[in-house]
């Protein structure tokens, strides 16, 4: 019909994190690799992580990372093309205490619009307690 707009759908990607976690007394590390399973390339991305614990109010964050509220950091992770890993990410912080374990949440913060119908491998929780072992995610 003349007149009618249709919107072109959505592109689909398959943005995916693996890494690992370590705490040890207050501080925590994470290293994470983003990959893009496709079909669609992610023009950009980033990442949310939540931790159940505070964070202390200074933190010396990558500089793609920012703060979000006080358990969270938000880190871009640049374009990620399609059925490639992007660059590893690490993300060191300073807990307010030091907890026994803490419960860390990874998540899509956002990515430019490609939607992502599977979320079982970019939306995750890992509990890490304070031994200094690396837990995989």
């Amino acid at each position: 019909m003349p007149g009618i707009a249709v919107a072109a759908p959505a592109p689909e990607g398959d943005l995916a994190f693996h890494g690992t976690v370590v705490m040890d007394e207050d501080r925590a590390e994470v290293r994470l690799t983003p990959r893009n399973n496709g079909p669609a390339e992610v023009a950009g991305a980033t990442v949310r992580l939540r931790w159940s614990a505070e964070l202390a109010d200074r933190q010396e964050l990558p500089s793609q990372c920012v703060r979000e509220d006080e358990r969270t950091v938000v880190c871009g992770l640049g374009a990620l093309v399609a059925e490639e890993s992007g660059e590893q990410l690490r993300v060191p912080v300073l807990l307010r205490e030091r907890p026994a374990e803490v419960t860390l949440e990874i998540d899509t913060a956002w990515s430019a619009g490609v939607v992502d119908k599977d979320r079982t491998n970019d939306k995750m929780q890992v509990l890490v307690l304070a031994t200094g072992d690396a837990y995989a995610f």
